[in-house]
């Protein structure tokens, strides 16, 4: 009987203990299975959050704050030009989003440098000064020569004419480096204004001779502004293309949004419809 009740107990204990076994298995297996649910919730939810990250960022576009027909802003107090239309027509292609910050020349230039601003849209002609500095462009979205201009009553009519004479110019424009590099040849001495306005006043108001810029740029204010300034026939430089232009190689997908963007407006007819709007061409 003692045997009997011993084998008896033996049994028992060994049931009880796979029960206790398969409970401990059974229950590691299912924090596994959750674990590695919890695992793949999370990698999902950091991928969606990448994802939506990437396609709510905003760039921020610096501009120039008067370089019409380009940039400027018009009577109802709105920024508008051909940049400005461009930059919307090729964002609405390319689906993103951006921030524009009219600064001014300089301003807009060290921002971009700086990394405050993603691209410089100001009407910045492709040199390859710029590229050796650092400034990566996009494809070309216009061609544009440099002239020179005088007050509506003067008898300059040749760079020769200007010997002796004071040019005004924008700091840091191919306007600029165009003057510089006619300067000792034809011997006038070069000023260097902050904007546009400023420059036109200077040869309004007899502080120079004449002023040197982007000739649908001059004709434009000179048309729509009044002006007292004639431009110099004959005076033009040879033709450079403006682009946007990035210095941060990490903004590359900005770039070649834009250039895909031009591509398709240039080829379905927005583009030609936005400079026939401002410059009839």
């Amino acid at each position: 009987m003692k045997k009997l009740i011993a084998l008896s107990l033996i049994a028992c204990m060994a049931v009880s203990a796979a029960a206790c076994g398969s409970s401990s298995s059974s229950d590691s297996s299912a924090a596994e299975t959750t674990e590695t649910t919890e695992t793949a919730d999370t990698a999902e939810e950091t991928a969606d959050a990448a994802d939506t990250t990437a396609s709510d960022k905003t760039w921020i576009v610096a501009m120039d704050t008067v370089f019409r027909p380009f940039e400027y802003t018009d009577e109802s107090g709105n920024f508008v030009g051909i940049d400005v239309d461009i930059l919307k027509a090729v964002a609405e292609d390319q689906g993103f989003k951006y921030e524009i910050q009219s600064l001014g020349w300089d301003a807009a230039v060290a921002a971009v440098q700086a990394g405050q601003a993603d691209v410089l849209l100001a009407g910045a002609s492709i040199t390859d000064e710029r590229k050796e500095a650092g400034w990566i462009f996009s494809d070309s979205y216009y061609d544009s020569c440099q002239i020179f201009a005088v007050k509506g009553d003067s008898t300059v009519a040749s760079l020769e004419d200007l010997k002796g004479q004071t040019v005004a110019v924008k700091n840091g424009t191919a306007g600029a480096k165009y003057a510089d590099s006619l300067k000792d040849q034809y011997g006038f001495t070069v000023d260097v204004y902050e904007d546009s306005p400023t420059m036109y006043q200077a040869v309004i108001l007899g502080q120079a001779v004449a002023c040197v810029e982007d000739e649908p740029i001059m004709a434009d204010n000179i048309k729509t502004g009044g002006l007292d300034l004639k431009l110099v026939d004959g005076t033009q430089s040879e033709g450079a293309p403006y682009g946007f232009a990035i210095m941060n190689e990490s903004n590359q997908e900005l770039l070649d949004m834009i250039n895909a963007g031009l591509a398709d407006i240039k080829a379905n007819g927005t583009y030609d419809e936005i400079i026939a709007t401002y410059v009839g061409e």
